[in-house]
């Protein structure tokens, strides 16, 4: 990669330098979101209570990609606790929610396709573990945002208009549409009954989301409107926290969040890599992006076979991340030639027990969900702790619609489901659907051995998620770029027909890439097989954020991704 192509580049391409601060840094989707957090930071807070800020602000300024009607996953790492937790913020489908409810399909717009929002719930009992500032001031910014009005930008005007029921809606309407108009660039969104949803949080706790005015006004609106969602569902939902999944990679360890999320998918491309020497191959070769693809392939097949909601789903995970197995999946890999039906593995031959016969463990049908867009948020404080949150609403701008008199735009999360019985993720009533959101971090060891924190990253996207936050870790760990070129370098995604969780799904597969890839690159990637696709010059998949850390200094470096609207914020 020729760096002298680009201003900033040191080892790859780099068009803007890494922010750099000493303490405290935020990375968001939203410049007003960053803004957001690193005010509380300035106050005194904690990187628990900048995330909450993060997080409000995001439901005002970006709704198209997340509300406090969606859900996502929250890690924390606590430094002086040694500990890195997940709040899982999935909420369930509803106990009405059955596949023969939806004989035309799970829709992607108005109430029918909600499940429950759960998170409220993971990001306030975050806030009660580890918060330092009341609530309220948390929630200040984002209840400003509301009453003030955030400055719509020519993406988001542009991306309201092609959802047509945002306007339509006679409660969406007001907010995206007034009087029937579409905001144009430039214009004020204000959400004054969101401000207000806000604040009796702020007063009451998730209580007033989950068992008072707040889930009484999002039943009404649900039953009104033929939804499934009901007040039981809400006022039975509760956070559940988790021991992150982990592995050693090249001495490093990797910590993602468990299942129902994907995030061992990641785990198990990194470790099917580490198989390789990357000085051998070189950064963004055809080689290296070749066995980074080949990974990708064969962790994806082991997903659609065994990923679902562990309660319902005996999840073979400790199998799924034995080194031995992972060693043996890699085995497969062909650097010169694309495998074809990749197939999944059998991770049960790695552990000492065997399925629980009384849940589901292993897939009979094929896919069928949908895509998503989704949020991503990292944060630094001066003490060492950090957080790294994904919150999605499913697809842009969820179900369209504004439950009530809440201001809170819903979500679609139900088009997520498998309608075919036999699939391991398979409607079931107060079941939760897997996920494509991964929280990552890394540290120099494991945190319960002082290991300490070197970056944390994450990116919205679906299945590219994992994919490139594959990119981003092997590129700083493996290559030695910066946390901006890491971002910043030619970007590729890996579509699996079979095992795409997009909606259409595509009919084949395909590697798409950046052209900033190179001839060489791209002519050395069809001669292995790979069917390339151009996704031009940077139509690359993801909006990442990261922070990296410098131990020896304590230095925070930080960087947001062009792609979209994020922004890096440093102190």
């Amino acid at each position: 990669m020729d760096s002298s192509n680009s201003p900033h580049g040191l080892v790859g391409e780099a068009y803007r330098p890494p922010k750099i601060g000493s303490k405290g840094a935020v990375v968001a989707n939203h410049t007003l979101a960053s803004q957001a957090g690193m005010r509380i930071l300035h106050q005194g807070g904690n990187a628990v209570d900048a995330a909450i800020a993060v997080a409000f602000a995001l439901g005002v300024a970006e709704p198209q990609g997340s509300s406090i009607g969606g859900d996502g996953f929250v890690m924390v790492h606590m430094a002086a606790n040694k500990t890195v937790e997940v709040a899982n913020g999935t909420g369930a489908a509803p106990l009405a929610a059955t596949a023969d409810k939806y004989p035309d399909g799970i829709p992607f717009t108005g109430i029918l396709g909600t499940s429950v929002p759960g998170i409220v719930d993971a990001l306030l009992s975050a806030h009660e573990k580890y918060g330092s500032m009341t609530l309220a001031q948390c929630l200040e910014p984002a209840i400003e945002l509301c009453e003030d009005g955030v400055p719509v930008s020519d993406f988001q005007s542009k991306m309201s208009m092609l959802n047509p029921v945002l306007r339509s809606s006679s409660t969406s309407g007001p907010v995206f549409a007034p009087n029937g108009n579409w905001l144009k660039p430039g214009e004020l969104r204000r959400n004054p009954d969101l401000a207000r949803t806000y604040k009796q949080i702020a007063d009451q706790g998730r209580d007033a989301f989950y068992e008072g005015d707040i889930a009484r006004e999002i039943a009404r609106y649900s039953e009104e409107h033929d939804g499934l969602l009901t007040y039981e569902d809400l006022e039975r939902h509760e956070v559940e926290w988790q021991a992150p999944v982990a592995v050693n990679y090249r001495g490093r360890t990797v910590y993602e969040a468990p299942p129902n999320s994907s995030g061992h998918v990641l785990l198990q491309e990194l470790a099917m890599f580490e198989q390789f020497d990357p000085k051998q191959y070189g950064y963004m070769t055809p080689e290296s992006v070749h066995l980074m693809v080949e990974a990708k392939k064969l962790a994806f097949a082991d997903r659609e076979a065994y990923l679902a909601d562990p309660n319902y789903v005996d999840v073979p995970i400790e199998g799924l991340l034995n080194s031995e197995y992972l060693a043996e999946r890699a085995g497969l890999i062909d650097i010169e030639r694309a495998a074809e039906n990749v197939v999944e593995g059998d991770p049960w031959a790695f552990m000492d027990r065997s399925p629980d016969s009384t849940k589901k463990h292993r897939r009979g049908g094929r896919l069928h969900s949908a895509g998503s867009d989704t949020t991503h948020f990292c944060v630094v404080d001066r003490w060492g702790n950090s957080v790294c949150e994904l919150q999605s609403i499913q697809t842009m701008f969820g179900s369209c619609v504004i439950a009530g008199s809440t201001g809170i735009l819903m979500n679609n999360r139900m088009t997520y489901w498998h309608l075919d019985s036999d699939h391991i993720d398979y409607l079931n009533p107060g079941q939760r659907v897997r996920h494509t959101m991964n929280p990552v971090m890394v540290f120099s060891k494991p945190v319960e051995e002082g290991g300490r924190l070197e970056l944390v990253c994450g990116t919205p996207g679906a299945d590219t998620q994992v994919q490139t936050n594959m990119q981003i870790v092997t590129s700083v760990f493996d290559y030695g770029l910066n946390v901006a070129e890491a971002i910043d370098g030619p970007r590729w995604t890996h579509n699996q027909a079979s095992m795409s969780s997009a909606e259409p799904r595509p009919t084949s597969d395909t590697l798409q890439i950046e052209d900033r890839a190179g001839d060489e690159v791209i002519e050395g990637l069809k001669k292995r097989g790979q069917p390339m696709e151009s996704t031009g010059q940077w139509g690359g998949a993801g909006s990442e954020g990261v922070i990296q850390v410098d131990l020896e200094n304590g230095t925070l470096f930080a960087a947001s991704d062009p792609r979209r609207e994020g922004d890096a914020l440093v102190w």
